[in-house]
C-alpha cells in the first residue's frame, strides 16, 4: 500500500481545492468547509491527534 503521509495530503489537498472550486462556482459558503480543513491542520499539528490518521490505519494504509 502506499504511504500513509503521502495519501493524507493528497486527501486534505484535493478537499481544499475542490472545497475552493465549489465556493467560486456554486455558493461562497463553501469555504467554511476549507476553513474546518484548515483548522483540523491546525489542531492536529498541535495535539498529534487526527481523525483521518486513525480512518486511514483502519482502511489499511500503512505508515
Amino acid at each position: 500500500m502506499k504511504n500513509k503521509n503521502r495519501v493524507f495530503r493528497a486527501i486534505v489537498g484535493s478537499f481544499i481545492l475542490i472545497s475552493l472550486l465549489l465556493a467560486i462556482y456554486v455558493n461562497i459558503n463553501w469555504l467554511w468547509f476549507t476553513a474546518f480543513v484548515g483548522a483540523n491542520l491546525l489542531q492536529s499539528s498541535i495535539t498529534k491527534w487526527c481523525l483521518m490518521d486513525i480512518i486511514l490505519a483502519k482502511l489499511g494504509v500503512k505508515d
